[in-house]
């Protein structure tokens, strides 16, 4: 199922990060980003200037709210550096991949 499609599902914890044989599929279907050393979602965006970077975070953090997960975000001038994990499973879920599709 196309991940833009779905809904993030609240996290109450309890539920394990995503292993990297599940993590696998779901990062083939956001090639932009990348996983990090620490296994967290990581994306380097550039706009033209700041204005455009701000109306990008305006929009993803709308989005986000919507979808009751929250990205962490750094804003330098005309780039965005955006970061998406499941603090309370520690590493990946599903949701992360969501919030990362839609931020597309």
């Amino acid at each position: 199922m196309d991940l833009t499609s779905r809904t993030c599902a609240p996290c109450e914890g309890g539920i394990a990060k995503l292993t990297q044989e599940q993590i696998v599929p779901l990062a083939a279907q956001v090639p932009a980003w990348a996983i990090s050393d620490t296994g967290k979602l990581e994306r380097h965006l550039k706009f033209k200037d700041f204005v455009m970077a701000m109306a990008f975070v305006n929009r993803m953090a709308d989005l986000a709210e919507g979808q009751g997960h929250h990205p962490d975000f750094a804003v330098s001038y005309s780039t965005v550096d955006v970061t998406v994990w499941t603090h309370d499973v520690g590493g990946l879920s599903e949701n992360d991949f969501i919030l990362a599709a839609k931020i597309e």
